[in-house]
């Protein structure tokens, strides 16, 4: 079995940034791709900002930072990719998009490169199946914030070898992560609930029950929950939600899994969340969260 040692990220929003940020800091080289230079600078930056708020909190020796930041490397080139042993995928949720970059990623990777997806909703083995190499795919869904949360749901496909999955599975526990095996069912676990218990929490909103704070405020105090579900929303961005929305309910055809009309208005006001300064609440600036 090969050992992995350089990791691909496609994708460098939210959750590619945070994944690539698990990699880096366990040790792994981490080369992160996106077709945009500004994405990726703002990533860098956003992730050294992380890592020196971990060391004033005194969760990082000062010596990692630079050690970290040499394995993490950015590239607008897709052909960067060709010399990882794992390239995870983290683009947004739609099926399309997933296909044209495993079929470009098929002929430039070698024989033994893993891909994975980080979907959250869309089937392991209809994204793989447009991959070339559907014998060597997993999925490898990272909760948010994935440089905080630790666990990874993993979930073979249908044509997903014994050994890749093993393969994988050893990785994620490298990283220091909790991995559970879920079958390959519309939102695996977590979203399974997520996606309609946040949009229960948009509706009330919609309907006029309370206010977000109030809202995130309740479910913090009375569950235990370290974020509400709003300002959960607000990190994920509405936008993302939106597919979230559409690729759940679009399998499952569960009522409460359909995108609520707020969320669709608030991204035709640009009102997205974290990251364009305003969601269900208001923000000073777009720093990652747990920075």
């Amino acid at each position: 079995m090969r050992d992995i040692k350089t990791v691909g990220i496609t994708g460098c929003g939210t959750m590619g940034a945070g994944i690539a940020i698990v990699c880096a800091r366990a040790g792994f080289r981490t080369v992160v791709y996106d077709t945009r230079q500004a994405a990726l600078d703002s990533a860098r930056k956003q992730t050294e900002g992380f890592l020196r708020k971990s060391i004033e909190r005194g969760k990082l020796d000062a010596d990692k930072l630079p050690i970290i930041m040499e394995n993490w490397v950015g590239t607008t080139e897709l052909s960067a990719l060709a010399e990882c042993d794992l390239v995870i995928e983290a683009v947004f949720e739609s099926l399309d998009v997933k296909h044209q970059l495993f079929s470009a990623l098929h002929p430039l990777c070698g024989e033994q490169t893993l891909f994975a997806s980080n979907t959250s909703t869309l089937s392991i083995t209809e994204i793989a199946g447009g991959s070339g190499r559907p014998d060597r795919f997993v999925g490898m869904h990272f909760c948010l914030p994935a440089q905080l949360m630790k666990l990874v749901e993993m979930s073979p496909g249908l044509s997903t070898s014994d050994e890749s999955f093993s393969r994988a599975w050893a990785f994620c526990e490298a990283l220091g992560q909790q991995p559970v095996r879920t079958q390959d069912s519309p939102g695996f676990i977590l979203n399974y609930f997520l996606v309609p218990f946040n949009n229960d929490a948009i509706r009330l909103v919609e309907q006029g029950v309370a206010e977000p704070a109030d809202i995130d405020r309740a479910i913090k105090t009375a569950l235990g929950y370290p974020m509400g579900p709003l300002e959960l929303l607000d990190l994920v961005g509405m936008d993302t939600q939106r597919l979230l929305c559409e690729a759940l309910h679009g399998v499952t055809h569960e009522p409460r899994a359909a995108c609520p009309p707020l969320v669709k208005r608030m991204i035709a006001a640009g009102h997205l969340g974290k990251k364009s300064g305003r969601g269900f609440h208001s923000y000073a600036d777009s720093r990652m969260y747990g920075a």
